[in-house]
């Protein structure tokens, strides 16, 4: 089985369940970004650095016997989560400070198209 599908095939899978465990455990997330992108995105970058092969660059992977480009990729993979991660943590504490990061339980109810944009089905 050729690498890319090995990794699509994985990446599939793999995103599904994370999916299913979020839905499970009642986070709250906006289009699955978590599941999908974030976890298929580091898979991905971990990914490359096992089926890594010197058939098409100079550098081998984990599969070809080399530790070096697998934990160059986990480094950089790691690097990210944790860049994602502080940004993303700052950012919602400055919006949460300067202007709020909920919504009342009224509009909530009455739901975001209709309290924040004033959208109307068939009007």
């Amino acid at each position: 089985m050729p690498a890319s599908v090995a990794i699509g095939v994985v990446a599939g899978l793999l995103c599904y369940a994370c999916m299913l465990w979020r839905l499970r455990a009642g986070f709250d997330e906006t289009l699955d970004c978590w599941a999908i992108h974030g976890m298929g995105g580091l898979w991905g970058a971990i990914a490359t650095g096992i089926f890594a092969s010197t058939a098409v660059n100079q550098y081998p992977g984990l599969l070809e016997g080399s530790t070096t480009q697998f934990l160059s990729n986990l480094l950089g993979a790691g690097a990210a989560v944790a860049y994602a991660f502080f940004a993303t943590f700052v950012i919602a504490w400055v919006v949460n400070r300067v202007l709020g990061m909920r919504v009342t339980e009224e509009e909530e109810y009455v739901g975001l198209d209709i309290a924040q944009h004033g959208e109307r089905v068939g009007t």
